[in-house]
């Protein structure tokens, strides 16, 4: 009998992480290559389920901050705790929301689109001479004075608003549940603390949320009401988790102008 710890992996875990467990001490591999009776699970995106779960198993590890991939309550009946690694991938997450700041601001994708459909249409010449000519079509604007919100001052959430600060965006946080930790992280010269989703909503020219998904307490977080609170032209950027949104609001909302987005 193998006296090795044996962890089952679903999707793939970066190697600089899983290096850490000894090999003296744990044999990792993932569960579809026929891992059997493992001890512990990790796993990032993937839904679990819970005939997934071998009754071998005494911990499951969530290679990200949210958990509402994993059946929590099936879990904690069945006495199997499970973890999650807030911050981990923090940085990665902030570049990406900087990343869909300037897009949204700027139409960058629209832009390229443009003079690919040129080039394919007209020729490389031809759509070489229509960029200056059609770059004010794409101008967009500046972000440095527009205000940026951001909803859940965590990990993440606390980066992201210390960048749009040093891009030189005013900007408002919402966090009822702020932790000392996250607080640490920012300075409240730069970022105002508002008590109220809608000030924060009403306020902003960009909108990024960065809050876990709990059923009944921020799933549709942002429905009609909050939406039509919304600046008409301010964008949404959400790298958090799509339940955080009612889609079919905000489409109408588009649909009717209200919402430009």
């Amino acid at each position: 009998m193998s006296s090795l710890f044996k962890i089952g992996t679903i999707n793939n875990i970066s190697r600089v992480g899983l290096k850490r467990f000894p090999q003296n001490l744990y044999q990792i591999d993932a569960l579809d290559n026929g891992m059997k009776d493992p001890i512990a699970i990790m796993l990032r995106s993937h839904k679990l389920q819970n005939d997934q779960v071998n009754n071998t198993v005494s911990a499951i590890a969530r290679c990200g901050a949210g958990t509402n991939n994993i059946p929590i309550d099936k879990m904690s009946a069945r006495g199997i705790p499970v973890f999650n690694t807030p911050g981990a991938n923090a940085n990665s997450v902030k570049e990406l929301v900087l990343c869909s700041l300037f897009l949204s601001a700027r139409n960058i994708t629209g832009a390229i689109n443009h003079i690919q459909d040129l080039t394919e249409s007209k020729g490389f010449e031809f759509a070489g001479g229509r960029v200056e000519k059609d770059k004010k079509l794409f101008a967009g604007t500046e972000i440095k004075g527009k205000t940026l919100g951001v909803i859940g001052l965590g990990s993440i959430g606390s980066q992201v608003a210390m960048a749009g600060a040093s891009l030189g965006m005013k900007v408002i946080g919402y966090d009822p549940q702020l932790t000392v930790d996250s607080a640490w992280n920012l300075d409240g010269e730069k970022v105002k603390r508002v008590d109220e989703i809608e000030s924060c909503l009403s306020s902003s020219d960009y909108v990024s949320l960065h809050v876990p998904v709990i059923k009944g307490v921020t799933e549709n977080l942002l429905d009609s009401n909050m939406i039509n609170i919304m600046k008409p032209n301010s964008s949404l950027l959400n790298f958090s988790r799509g339940e955080l949104v009612d889609h079919s609001a905000l489409l109408e909302a588009m649909k009717s102008g209200n919402f430009t987005g």
